[in-house]
């Protein structure tokens, strides 16, 4: 019984030594991924997005506000920590799904402006996403995010061209959702 419980602890460490760690404040070890990987999962997991939603408590009308997002299932929220530790900011949340045949979720979620200013932004310019609509998303949420750094999300111009702006990113999510109802309305495929 001795050697089985010392052959785990042994397999669990060479599994544990194989993955990239970085140490915290604490001393203590976290796994991380590879840049390259984080890059590669945004691309096909990942969503830039910007919430502009309508407030009398600002002077421009609305509020704005930038977001980062990759969701995955529940089975892989291990991998989301490990993307939180990677970057350094965020968190992982889980994310009850409500639609049938559909597994639940967890979604790491970076909100914070200045951790979208100082390291998302810095980090996906420096390692490239690799699918044209996820670039050209990227590209338009820097762009926004430059106009919200500047302060011009305050008056009602700025918001109006931010939400011009908005309206071009994610366009590949958005015809995917068309063509989605669309099955769903021929009878293809059932949605509820």
């Amino acid at each position: 019984m001795k050697n089985i419980n010392k052959s785990k602890k042994i397999g669990s460490q060479q599994r544990r030594s194989t993955e990239p760690l970085h140490y915290n404040s604490s001393g203590r070890t976290k796994p991380i991924v590879s840049a390259d990987y984080v890059t590669g999962l945004t691309d096909g997991e990942g969503c830039f997005y910007v919430n502009v939603s309508n407030s009398s408590a600002y002077k421009a009308g609305a509020n704005v506000q930038l977001h980062f997002h990759i969701k995955m299932c529940a089975e892989d929220r291990e991998l989301l920590e490990k993307v939180k530790n990677t970057l350094k900011c965020g968190g992982v949340y889980f994310q009850k799904e409500k639609r049938q045949n559909h597994s639940q979720c967890y979604r790491y979620t970076v909100f914070s402006k200045k951790d979208i200013l100082e390291i998302i932004i810095p980090f996906f310019k420096k390692y490239n996403l690799q699918s044209s609509s996820k670039r050209k998303s990227f590209d338009i949420f820097c762009k926004i995010a430059k106009l919200v750094q500047n302060g011009e999300h305050l008056s009602k111009k700025g918001v109006e061209k931010i939400r011009e702006m908005k309206s071009s990113m994610n366009k590949k999510n958005y015809w995917t959702r068309v063509a989605r109802e669309i099955r769903t309305l021929r009878g293809n495929v059932k949605f509820t």
